[in-house]
């Protein structure tokens, strides 16, 4: 298992082609590249997963409860709704754990609906607004929080 999941929720697979306005024209694929790479600078290794399944997503944080790894999770449209991502996120920060929240986006700067987040009231700390870097930021973040 990796030092930190890099967990991604629905339609993230589509980077490049969805909104490039809002996401940029990077892919998925080169997430996968830099996450792993801001990883291995950190001295930390990643893996990067993404999924349009609620309950893959849940498993996922399952997996990653039970082998102790941090997360950095970008909940995407599950943000707003997805209570049972939520209960299943918290049991990383309350097993002592580290989960953070990412956007590559603002959501503060879109549309109303976009403004709540039932996951940041449970995690460690959410970063947004930054493009690819908000999950370079998180991986720096964790690697600081875990030494």
């Amino acid at each position: 298992m990796a030092d930190v999941l890099v967990l991604n929720g629905p339609n993230l697979g589509r980077l490049g082609v969805r909104e490039p306005d809002v996401y940029g024209s990077l892919s998925f694929a080169d997430l996968v590249e830099r996450c792993e790479s801001w990883a291995s600078e950190a001295g930390l290794s990643a893996q990067v997963r993404q999924t349009d399944n609620e309950a893959e997503m849940i498993a996922w944080i399952h997996e990653a409860v039970d082998a102790g790894s941090d997360v950095v999770l970008n909940p995407a449209a599950f943000t707003h709704f997805s209570y049972a991502i939520r209960d299943a996120a918290a049991m990383i920060t309350k097993g002592g754990h580290h989960l953070v929240e990412v956007h590559i986006s603002n959501p503060y700067a879109r549309e109303e609906f976009r403004h709540n987040s039932v996951v940041g009231g449970i995690a460690t700390g959410t970063i947004a607004g930054f493009g690819f870097d908000s999950y370079r930021l998180a991986i720096s973040a964790i690697a600081a929080l875990r030494k």
